[in-house]
């Protein structure tokens, strides 16, 4: 009897219990039912908290994984539903529906999105179950979505931005190029696909592929490739072939090919690597991006921001689509540089395609004119997708026209001259008009130097050798004696200030100049060797221009720049010369193109002053190697530019002074205008 009162008990007590338990309320049913929304749990909210008549209507496919899909499409982030918190003490009438005002809001790639509804929960039985429930419809997803209608998004192509000069000429912009294609009814020689293949960089397999579409007809052009506005002979040769023809297209332009060719870079397909690397960026498979030069190095400025939308539109026929969010495109960045495009081409076809750089500067501004490398390359060619066969010629030529020559260093030989002049004469130490008496061809200072001796090329140059004659006759064992009379101290301090040892304030990055490997002089043979431009020192021909700068200017030496909106004048330098010392080396510079071994760009009507200089990289000790020959120039009477030309390998070719001469080229094609 006794256990059967106690079983009795329990009962009576777990009904007690489910009796005096909560029942929950709308507005918790509502707490729980956004908590699952914000926590994007679609298929928990349609399980447990809608209504019975909202699941007649839609599946769970059409809730859950609609919404779920969309999300991932639309790139929905930051989905947040709020709603005002009913009072506590609230009464609900399970006889009547209760509704909440709820604010939607998201981003989404179209930009922001958010609206307010009323959401509507009903108290009804399922599953043996009453609980509040959720009345849905897709307009909970968009305001005014239905079932029936499909959520499209658009994208609109930002326009890249262009690349000007200073005169607004443009380097790289958006022009045509062409589309080569088939027209399969007039292509009746199946033996030319391999033909056209490898004109056009492809494979007869590519070739099949857009023939055997199912929208061809005989009649049809039928895109194979594209070809660059300025390859006429690829165009020439594909019309050659019976049923090739193209039609324009709109394409990146270089217009002024490959003498801006490592400057301006060009675009490309954008490949896996760089996907994967830009992957928050919005890129995709089909874009293309810049791959090298400035659409590299400007590609977030250049290629601007895609415009997308957002659409539903409704199944009818013809029916417009309403628009739920839209970012408008923002084009890209026109960027206008410091470089006058016709100069550079100037001084490019001038080096006639020899192995060699060049740079020009403004020396009363420190702005940037030319800077070129040669022989190049055409940029069309490497944005439109470069054949591995064509790739290999470029990169196993000797004369390696990939290669950036204005970013490298090189020794400069005697071109460096003027600046161990300008080093010594406001070190007071060397006397412009002190005349020192050297003979014969090679020199030491004494015995402790061992077997090393400097060596001259003009050993019949007058005496007493004073700054003037030592320029004109660029005397190696004047300019040793007047380093070792500096002392290392003074020489390395003076070339600092010239801006050696320090990584050259430019918008690219070049390699800076050195004086030595580590930055000292080991030797008085290594103190000689570098006041004439050898040993360890290199110089980068930016620089090398810049550094002529003072001559012109009593002293200032600006900091080089590139984009026109950058401020002109900047001062890298200052106090490198007084006024007195800069004119010396004016008149000495100006006759070094009178009388020296500059003579070839001793013009009629224009008066170039200027530096020339070799160097000798030399294999060994006694062997003969390549002589790189340099002139740094300008106009005596009009600076307009210092132009800093080196060539490659001119021990066979009248050494620097061919130098002077293509540089006189640019002179004569630049004041002709």
């Amino acid at each position: 009897m006794k256990r059967k009162f106690i079983v009795l008990t329990a009962v009576l007590l777990i009904a007690m219990l489910a009796g005096c338990a909560k029942k929950e309320s709308p507005a918790d049913r509502l707490a729980a039912y956004t908590k699952f929304w914000n926590d994007e749990k679609f298929t928990d909210m349609y399980t447990d908290y809608l209504s019975s008549g909202t699941k007649k209507t839609f599946d769970q496919d059409e809730f859950a994984e609609r919404q779920e899909k969309l999300i991932e499409d639309l790139s929905i982030d930051d989905l947040e539903v709020t709603y005002k918190k009913p009072k506590e003490d609230a009464e609900w009438d399970e006889e009547q529906p209760a509704v909440f005002p709820i604010h939607i809001k998201m981003d989404t790639a179209a930009g922001p999105v958010e609206f307010d509804k009323d959401l509507t929960f009903i108290y009804e039985e399922q599953d043996e179950e009453k609980h509040w429930y959720a009345d849905w419809d897709p307009s909970f997803i968009f305001p005014g979505l239905t079932a029936t209608d499909t959520v499209q998004i658009q994208t609109t192509k930002a326009v890249r931005g262009k690349i000007f000069d200073r005169n607004g000429k443009p380097i790289a912009m958006n022009g045509i190029g062409y589309e080569a294609g088939i027209v399969p009814g007039k292509f009746t020689d199946a033996g030319k696909k391999a033909d056209v293949a490898k004109l056009l960089n492809t494979t007869v397999e590519f070739i099949d592929k857009q023939l055997n579409q199912s929208w061809v007809q005989p009649d049809y052009f039928v895109p194979i490739g594209k070809v660059a506005k300025t390859d006429e002979a690829l165009l020439a040769k594909l019309i050659e072939i019976p049923g090739m023809t193209y039609q324009e297209t709109a394409m990146r332009e270089y217009p002024y090919g490959a003498s801006l060719a490592h400057l301006s870079g060009y675009i490309g397909p954008i490949t896996a690597e760089l996907l994967e690397k830009h992957k928050d960026a919005g890129y995709t498979e089909t874009d293309l991006i810049g791959r090298q030069g400035l659409e590299r190095i400007l590609e977030d400025r250049l290629r601007g921001e895609n415009g997308v939308g957002i659409y539903m539109k409704g199944p009818e026929a013809g029916s417009t689509p309403e628009k739920i969010a839209v970012k408008e495109a923002v084009d890209g960045e026109d960027i206008t540089l410091t470089i006058d495009a016709d100069l550079q081409k100037k001084t490019y076809d001038a080096m006639r395609g020899e192995t060699g750089t060049a740079a020009a500067v403004d020396p009363l501004t420190g702005e940037t004119l030319v800077l070129t490398s040669s022989p190049s390359f055409d940029p069309a060619e490497f944005m439109l997708g470069i054949s591995g066969e064509r790739y290999k010629t470029l990169s196993e030529d000797p004369k390696q026209p990939l290669f950036n020559r204005f970013a490298a260093a090189y020794a400069p030989g005697s071109s460096i001259k003027p600046i161990t002049a300008a080093v010594g004469l406001e070190a007071g130490i060397l006397k412009p008009d002190a005349g020192i008496m050297i003979s014969g061809k090679t020199w030491q200072k004494d015995s402790s130097w061992g077997s090393y001796r400097v060596s001259r090329f003009h050993p019949e140059a007058p005496n007493p050798m004073d700054l003037n004659k030592a320029l004109i006759y660029s005397d190696n064992i004047y300019f040793a004696q007047q380093a070792l009379a500096m002392g290392k101290e003074k020489f390395i301090s003076g070339l600092k200030r010239f801006g050696f040892g320090e990584e050259i304030p430019f918008a690219l990055n070049l390699t800076p100049s050195q004086i030595s490997n580590d930055g000292t002089l080991a030797s008085e043979g290594q103190l000689a060797d570098t006041s004439f431009g050898q040993g360890q020192m290199l110089t980068n021909i930016l620089h090398l221009a810049v550094m002529y700068e003072p001559i012109i200017t009593n002293g200032l030496m600006y900091k080089p720049t590139l984009y026109k909106d950058d401020a002109t004048q900047q001062v890298w330098q200052k106090d490198l010369l007084t006024k007195p010392n800069a004119d010396e080396l004016k008149t000495d510079l100006r006759n070094v193109v009178l009388d020296g071994f500059a003579q070839k760009a001793n013009l009629p009507d224009i008066p170039v002053a200027g530096k020339t200089g070799t160097a000798e990289l030399k294999k060994a000790a006694g062997e003969s190697g390549q002589d790189n020959g340099f002139f740094v120039s300008y106009n005596a009477d009009h600076p307009n530019f210092i132009l800093a030309m080196m060539i490659e390998h001119v021990e066979d070719n009248n050494g620097s002074g061919y130098v002077a001469e293509l540089a006189a080229d640019v002179y004569k094609a630049y004041y002709k205008k």
